[in-house]
C-alpha cells in the first residue's frame, strides 16, 4: 500500500513549473486567437476596393484597410530597419515619409525590402526613388513591428539603420507632421524593392502548438510530483528507521 508523502521543496518547484507552463500556454493561446481575429479582418477588408486616403478618415479604424495615396516621397529622410528577413534571407526594410498632395501631412511608408550586403553591413543596395507626384497603394498598419533589440539604438537621423522605429520618435526627430499609422506599400512604380510582405495573421497554428507544449510541461511536472510523492509504507518506515 502506498501513502502520500508531502515534500515542501519539490512541491514549490512543481508549483512554479505549473504556474509558468499554464501562464505561457494561456499567452500563446491568446496570441493565436488574436492572429485569427486579424485573419478575419484581413479577409473582410481584402474584398473591399482600396479607398483614396484624404486625411479625413478615422485612422483608428483603418488598420489592414487598403488605401491609395497621392503625393511624393521625401527622399531626404529614408530610414532603414535592420534584421528584417524575407523568404529566409537577411535584409532591410526601406521606410520613407510620403507627403500627401494638397496637404501639409506625411505618411510613413514601408516601401519594400532589400537584401543585406554580406561583405559590408553598412552598405545599402541601390534602389530607385520616384520623383514628383505619384500614386501608390498599400495596407494600413498601426505600427512598424518590433524585433529583438541588439545593442543600443543609435540617434534617429536620415539614412540611419536601426532595428525598431516608433512613429512619434520619427516625428520628433524629423519635425515632419506625420499621421499615426504606416503604409505597407503593395503597388507603385518599379524601384528595385521586394514587397512580398509576411501576412500579419500567419503563425496561429504555431502559437497553438506552443500552447500545447507549455500545457504538457505543466501537466508532466504535476504528474511527476504526484508519482514520486507516493511511497510504500515499507519504504517510508525504512527511511524513518535510518534517520
Amino acid at each position: 500500500m502506498r501513502t502520500f508523502h508531502f515534500r515542501p521543496v519539490p512541491f514549490i518547484a512543481t508549483l512554479l513549473l505549473v504556474i509558468l507552463g499554464c501562464s505561457l500556454s494561456y499567452w500563446q493561446t491568446q496570441r493565436a486567437h488574436q492572429k485569427e481575429l486579424i485573419e478575419a479582418t484581413l479577409l473582410m477588408r481584402e474584398k473591399a476596393p482600396p479607398t483614396v486616403f484624404s486625411g479625413t478618415a478615422n485612422t483608428g479604424n483603418m488598420e489592414y484597410s487598403r488605401v491609395i495615396l497621392n503625393g511624393e516621397f521625401d527622399s531626404q529622410w529614408p530610414v532603414y530597419l535592420d534584421n528584417r528577413p524575407m523568404n529566409g534571407k537577411a535584409g532591410i526594410y526601406v521606410v520613407m515619409p510620403f507627403k500627401l498632395v494638397n496637404q501639409n501631412h506625411y505618411v510613413l511608408v514601408v516601401r519594400g525590402w532589400i537584401p543585406r550586403n554580406s561583405l559590408d553591413r553598412a552598405a545599402i543596395k541601390r534602389y530607385d526613388t520616384p520623383t514628383g507626384l505619384i500614386q501608390i497603394e498599400g495596407m494600413v498598419k498601426m505600427h512598424l513591428g518590433h524585433v529583438f533589440q541588439l545593442g543600443q539604438s543609435v540617434p534617429l537621423q536620415p539614412n540611419v539603420m536601426i532595428q525598431n522605429l516608433e512613429i512619434d520618435e520619427f516625428v520628433k526627430a524629423s519635425q515632419l507632421p506625420t499621421y499615426p499609422f504606416v503604409i505597407e506599400q503593395t503597388k507603385g512604380t518599379e524601384d528595385g524593392l521586394l514587397r512580398d510582405w509576411p501576412r500579419a495573421s500567419s503563425g496561429s497554428d504555431r502559437n497553438r502548438g506552443y500552447a500545447f507544449q507549455w500545457a504538457a510541461l505543466a501537466g508532466t511536472a504535476l504528474l511527476f510530483f504526484l508519482v514520486t510523492s507516493f511511497k510504500r509504507k515499507e519504504e517510508q518506515s525504512e527511511r524513518t528507521n535510518q534517520q
